[in-house]
């Protein structure tokens, strides 16, 4: 009973993340799209975890050197990014903005090239630059998530098209690419910058 409980948790915070993601696509308003939810309900079937694909949530060791390092606008942030057993971790100098969205390659994978309408696996962090804080983690989750690439925010996408499969990658998004009118389920403010460390697991 406790493993039933644990998988419609684990299924219900996919959907509230992949409608997250897919919110900002296409709207104006302050909450996601109404279609968003139908989208994100058929997705998360096959966010829950398997014994092959999971997310690490072990933190980085301390002191680790940062691969990443960017001056904003205002603050700056310093990522380092996931491997096979820890999760990425990613600092920042608050409030950090951006004016243009910046994405860079951690390690490049091995795998096939993800195009701009592939439908990827993903695990990822999504973090705030105006306070430095998580608002939305698979790596806390331990599940990867499973999403149209042509249906999520435009920094999103900006970060994972053109790379390969087994890449970890780390995008400052400016506002206009991540939530444009805020998100307040996420505690997004309008005019927030975000920062997403993320490891590219397949392709389809």
């Amino acid at each position: 009973m406790t493993g039933v409980r644990r998988t419609r948790a684990l299924v219900a915070t996919s959907t509230l993340s992949l409608a997250l993601l897919l919110g900002a696509c296409s709207s104006d308003s302050d909450t996601p799209a109404a279609t968003s939810t139908t989208t994100a309900a058929a997705a998360s079937t096959s966010a829950a975890p398997s014994a092959a694909s999971t997310c690490p949530s072990a933190a980085p060791a301390a002191g680790g050197t940062p691969e990443w390092t960017l001056s904003g606008d205002t603050g700056s942030i310093a990522v380092i990014g996931s491997t096979d057993t820890t999760a990425p971790a990613v600092t920042v100098t608050p409030p950090f903005g951006v004016t243009e969205t910046q994405v860079k390659t951690l390690s490049v994978g091995d795998g096939p090239v993800v195009a701009d309408d592939a439908t990827v696996s993903v695990c990822y962090a999504g973090v705030n630059g105006r306070d430095g804080s998580t608002f939305d983690s698979s790596y806390e989750r331990g599940a990867p998530i499973e999403f149209p690439l042509d249906g999520v925010v435009a920094g999103f996408q900006k970060a994972i098209a053109g790379q390969t499969v087994g890449s970890t990658v780390a995008v400052a998004t400016n506002a206009a690419d991540g939530y444009p009118n805020g998100q307040p389920r996420a505690g997004i403010e309008a005019g927030d910058s975000l920062i997403f460390a993320i490891k590219i697991l397949a392709v389809s």
